[in-house]
């Protein structure tokens, strides 16, 4: 079975970077969807927002917090992830969240100007690392 979705919206807060213990990166931001569609033999125009919070790891979570502020439009691709716990009272809660593969800048209404970023590799030894050319573009986005 397939677990990938893509959204497009603007960050509703600018991105938050973390480091798990073992020195991974781990970046979050809230993304706004905006639908908007106008009911048939109606003239008015209806619209829903919908709210997602978008996880990225590793050298995407560097690059989204590098490029990408409030209101970024960008186009997110990942897999839906459902978390489920239980509060202190014995109610059950869950959400959804976005675990990104791929994160963008929208172009439909921006520009945006492409830098190719480097990646740390580790050396032979295990310790430390080099940088290497990347072989995908870190984003800087003007919008």
């Amino acid at each position: 079975m397939s677990n990938t979705t893509t959204l497009s919206g603007n960050l509703t807060r600018d991105p938050e970077i973390r480091y798990t213990r073992d020195g991974q990166a781990n970046a979050t931001f809230g993304l706004a969807v905006n639908r908007r569609w106008q009911p048939r033999g109606s003239e008015e125009w209806e619209e829903a927002t919908s709210f997602f919070d978008v996880v990225c790891w590793r050298d995407l979570a560097e690059n989204v917090a590098l490029s990408l502020v409030k209101g970024s439009r960008v186009i997110v691709t990942g897999r839906l992830d459902q978390h489920v716990w239980e509060t202190e009272l014995g109610e059950r809660r869950s959400r959804v969240e976005i675990t990104a593969d791929e994160v963008g800048p929208s172009l439909r209404f921006a520009t945006a100007e492409v830098t190719r970023s480097e990646r740390r590799t580790p050396d032979h030894d295990g310790v430390g690392g080099r940088s290497d050319p990347v072989d995908a573009p870190s984003v800087g986005a003007d919008v």
